[in-house]
Parts: structure tokens; C-alpha cells; sequence
């Protein structure tokens, strides 16, 4: 049980002002807020259990790989600005499919999130505390503490997301995510 409260409170102090929430507000503002919730869940989820298989096996060895990882997963957030600036036109037969159609939406809020999560300090966090607590508790306390963080920025985007025009939506969240991918490729190649 310590290991669980332990790795709720460290992951969600830890997840305030993250990237991720970012991500989580923007992805609220396009997606139904269940649709992202279980999408970052999934995600979630999957990255902590490496995360504490990672701590509980090899403990401290994982972070000589972090600059690594860190300039893939900024590639790859360079790749979601571009992405995101091409956009999709939907007809409105397109928009009723997505609408009726979760799959997608979950899929691709899961895939963002598991990218976005790999070497992030939160994962660093939880392969840590995997080493000096419980794998079990610190894995279902990792993933509830970064799940309620990342809610109250999905319950935020939700509520902006219908007051910002498209453009406004689209530009921004493609300004954050190069923004982060250059901070995470700079910081993977120690020139931060």
C-alpha cells in the first residue's frame, strides 16, 4: 500500500505542468474526453509496467540510454507537429464516422502518449521508485497518480476546446509539440 500512495503522489506532483498534460488538453479539445482518457490509460499503463520492469531488473543501468531516447521521442513529436499542421478535412459523412468510431481516437491518443512517455521524467520517476519499492504498487500508483494529473488537463481542453476556433487549436498544438520535440532532441544531445 505505501508503494501505491507513494508512487501516486511522486508521479502526479511529477506530471503537473508535463508535457503530457499538454498533449492531454490538446487531444481533449479534437476527441471526446473518454475517448483520450482510455487512449493515455492504455498508454500509460503499458509504459509504467516497463518502467518498473525496467527498475525492478536492472535498476539504475536504463538511464545511460535516456539522451537516446529522448532525441527519438523528439523526432517523433517533430513528426506530430507536422501532422498536425497538415490537419484532415472531414466532410460531414467523415465527422459522423468519427464521432460513432472511438477505435481511432483511442489508438491514436495511446500511440502519442507511449512515444511521448518513453524517457520522460515520469517514467525516470517510476523506474526509480521501482527499485526501492513494490513493483505492483508502484505500477498501479504510477499510472492512477499520471492518469488523474493528466484528467484535469483533458477536463481543461474539453472546456476550452469549445470556446477557440480551429486555427487557434491546430497552430498552437502544433507549436507545442516542436517546441518539445526540439527541447527533447537538444536535451538528448546534451547541447541543453
Amino acid at each position: 500500500m505505501y508503494a501505491f500512495l507513494l508512487s501516486t503522489a511522486v508521479i502526479f506532483i511529477a506530471e503537473l505542468g508535463d508535457k503530457s498534460q499538454l498533449m492531454a488538453m490538446t487531444f481533449a479539445t479534437r476527441y471526446r474526453a473518454r475517448d483520450v482518457i482510455i487512449g493515455l490509460t492504455a498508454a500509460t499503463a503499458v509504459v509504467h509496467l516497463a518502467s518498473v520492469g525496467i527498475g525492478y531488473l536492472i535498476g539504475d543501468a536504463f538511464s545511460s540510454y535516456r539522451g537516446t531516447i529522448e532525441v527519438v521521442a523528439g523526432i517523433a513529436f517533430l513528426g506530430f507537429a507536422a501532422w498536425t499542421l497538415r490537419g484532415d478535412e472531414l466532410t460531414e459523412d467523415d465527422t459522423a464516422k468519427a464521432n460513432a468510431a472511438t477505435g481511432r481516437a483511442i489508438l491514436v491518443v495511446a500511440v502519442f502518449f507511449f512515444l511521448a512517455e518513453l524517457g520522460d521524467k515520469t517514467m525516470l520517476a517510476t523506474i526509480t521508485l521501482a527499485t526501492q519499492e513494490g513493483w505492483f504498487g508502484t505500477w498501479l500508483g504510477s499510472t492512477v497518480g499520471m492518469v488523474a494529473a493528466d484528467a484535469l488537463a483533458i477536463a481543461l481542453g474539453a472546456i476550452v476546446g469549445r470556446q477557440l476556433p480551429e486555427k487557434v487549436v491546430k497552430y498552437g498544438a502544433a507549436s507545442l509539440f516542436a517546441i518539445f520535440g526540439a527541447l527533447l532532441i537538444a536535451g538528448g544531445a546534451g547541447w541543453l
